[in-house]
């Protein structure tokens, strides 16, 4: 076989120019001396020219033209920047550097660096080249996500796929664990101990390794005092990197367990006190069923009902009169509440009760409760009755009584507890208790510096409200009720 013809002549300038000319990354052609050879179009584009000359005749000149950083933005020296570094022979194995023509304070392009070292006899260096990848557009993508994922309020992280370990850490994730951001960085998620309380480890390890999506997953998370925090998280591959990574956010669930756990210790204490409360006590829903009742109202009705026995309330037989007790239902369902109401009731030995009645409405998240309160008054007031009875027999005969003994004989016999109020105004109020007082109309006029027509004014109206048709009759409404400072 015949041997191959010996290389007669060494690649000249002209050669390689053909040669990068095709090339669809920047290539920069130095000689050892420093002089810029030649560059392609791709290069020149990367550099915002569109002539070698434009980029400067050799790295001193190119130094002085263009500004260059590193990945984080650090201003580097004239020695550090890829020709004068490929000129001292440092290998760069994709360095990254951000350009902008001189006397900019702001990159304006990223370039990918590698060196290419060319002899035509295997002994020094006969050219010497940079090549350059613009990775402009990638490391943008970069910078707005860097951006985004440092401003992000909810705390998350970023885990290298290769090794699980972590790339990255939010100040939310900083503030929500106490750690600091050289405690975590680098170091293997697994390996820390960060997630605990998985429901299956496995799972989780193996969706990170195979680089899916993390559906949400309640986990323990370990923060730097050593305690843990109850936390929801989920991951979500993304490939605005250069490598395969998963974004992992958290939402913060311990201060709703704590709330959960006051919830639950105040609900035990209520517990305690309504079945220790003295006065008799149910709890009923919206749909008046009775779902609790206390020992006070054991004791008082002699009815037992079974915790969350949900029994209706018309089916105890403990209201005496429904009507009653319908009446009252629709005015919690209305206005929220029934106060100083009263009514019969029928214990369970068929004795009869009468008690005052006050209820709450009570609304929580999703449920009704309402609370009635019974206090047994059968007492005092079948001793009221007596006293009304002895008040009438001593009223059939008056002659000896005087007026003020009268009023207060009126009073005790009529109690006001049982009186309802007239819709009076407050102004009316003050007239009634004048007139009450034994004021004529000069003198109210006088007191509450209004006039005389005014006063009448008012009389009519109380008068209208009351029922009274007259002067006497509208004080001894106002007397039973409590007003003026003739009463008892």
């Amino acid at each position: 076989m015949p041997s191959a013809a010996p290389l007669s002549a060494s690649p000249t300038l002209r050669h390689l120019e053909q040669l990068i000319a095709q090339l669809l990354d920047g290539v920069i052609l130095l000689d050892p001396s420093g002089t810029v050879l030649t560059a392609n179009a791709a290069a020149l584009a990367m550099h915002g020219v569109t002539e070698v000359g434009e980029l400067g005749a050799t790295a001193d000149d190119y130094a002085r033209r263009f500004t260059m950083w590193d990945a984080e933005h650090r201003q580097l020296k004239h020695r550090q920047y890829p020709l004068f570094r490929v000129l001292a022979g440092e290998p760069m194995p994709d360095l990254i550097v951000e350009v902008a023509p001189a006397g900019c304070e702001e990159a304006r392009w990223v370039h990918q660096v590698r060196d290419v070292v060319m002899d035509v006899d295997g002994g020094e260096p006969d050219y010497l080249a940079i090549v350059l990848c613009d990775v402009s557009k990638r490391f943008d993508a970069e910078a707005r996500f860097r951006a985004m994922f440092r401003a992000n309020p909810a705390p998350a992280l970023i885990v290298r796929q290769r090794d699980l370990r972590i790339a990255n850490v939010n100040p939310g994730f900083l503030a929500l664990t106490g750690f600091t951001r050289e405690q975590l960085v680098e170091r293997s998620l697994f390996g820390l101990g960060l997630l605990g309380g998985l429901p299956s480890r496995a799972e989780v390890r193996g969706l990170i390794d195979a680089g899916q999506v993390i559906p949400q997953t309640e986990a323990e998370l370990l923060c730097d005092d050593g305690s843990r925090r109850l936390v929801i998280f989920a991951g979500q591959p993304i490939d605005v990197t250069d490598e395969d990574v998963l974004l992992l956010t958290f939402a913060d669930l311990q201060p709703r367990r704590e709330a959960e756990r006051s919830r639950a210790v105040s609900e035990r204490n209520l517990e305690a006190v309504f079945d220790m409360a003295p006065v008799a006590m149910v709890i009923a829903d919206a749909a008046h069923r009775v779902l609790r009742v206390n020992a006070a109202f054991h004791a008082l009705s002699g009815i037992t009902v079974e915790a969350g026995a949900n029994v209706p309330v018309d089916a105890l037989g403990w209201w005496q009169d429904d009507e009653a007790r319908s009446a009252m239902e629709r005015e919690v369902a209305e206005h929220g509440a029934v106060h100083a109401g009263e009514a019969g009731f029928v214990a369970r030995d068929g004795s009869e009760l009468r008690c005052s009645v006050a209820a709450e409405r009570i609304d929580g998240d999703d449920t009704t409760r309402v609370i009635w309160v019974y206090q047994d008054v059968t007492e005092r007031r079948r001793s009221e009755a007596e006293l009304a009875g002895a008040i009438d027999e001593v009223l059939k005969d008056t002659r000896w009584l005087s007026r003020s003994i009268l009023d207060k004989l009126a009073t005790l016999r009529r109690p006001t507890a049982q009186l309802a109020p007239a819709d009076l105004t407050a102004r009316e109020r003050q007239v009634l208790d004048l007139i009450c007082d034994d004021l004529d109309d000069a003198a109210i006029a006088e007191r509450l510096a209004i006039t005389r027509n005014t006063v009448r004014n008012h009389v009519a109206r109380i008068y209208e409200k009351t029922g009274a048709t007259r002067r006497s009759g509208a004080v001894v409404w106002g007397r039973e009720r409590g007003m003026g400072t003739h009463r008892p």
